[in-house]
């Protein structure tokens, strides 16, 4: 949108560097979990904690691609520690493989996983997330 020669921006350059500000934040500062963080929960933050009145994703969007800002991506970045890991990870493979113990799974054998959620984590982590750095995603470990 093009503004009258002279005209003050539809945004202070305050309010600009806020929002930037808040898309860095943390999802769990925000009060929303990881999966959450997207361009039209930045906007509803920063509406909700009276940054600015009213303002949309597309906006939100276009200032942080301005500064090749990416606050939703993430990585974890703690490697496992258990020595038996691979043992115990090798069987739950197995398992998504239908075989038990080298024998596989009979016709009338079902494999049940009761704590799967697709980018929903069921534990408290272990070390905080590190906040995204600039060409950086965020970092979160994984135990």
């Amino acid at each position: 949108m093009q503004h009258a020669a002279g005209a003050p921006p539809l945004f202070p350059p305050q309010e600009v560097a806020a929002v930037k500000a808040l898309a860095w934040e943390l999802p769990a500062r925000c009060g929303v979990p990881l999966s959450r963080l997207s361009l039209r929960e930045v906007a509803r933050q920063v509406v909700l904690w009276a940054v600015v009145g009213a303002i949309s994703a597309a906006t939100v969007g276009r200032w942080l691609r301005q500064d090749a800002l990416r606050p939703w991506r993430y990585r974890s970045w703690i490697f496992p520690r258990d020595p038996h890991f691979e043992e115990k990870a090798a069987r739950v493979l197995d398992l998504y493989e239908g075989c038990w113990e080298g024998v596989p799974l009979g016709p009338k054998e079902y494999v049940l996983s009761a704590d799967e959620k697709t980018s929903i984590q069921a534990r408290v982590r272990r070390h905080p997330s590190a906040p995204p750095a600039p060409g950086e995603p965020m970092r979160v470990e994984h135990e």
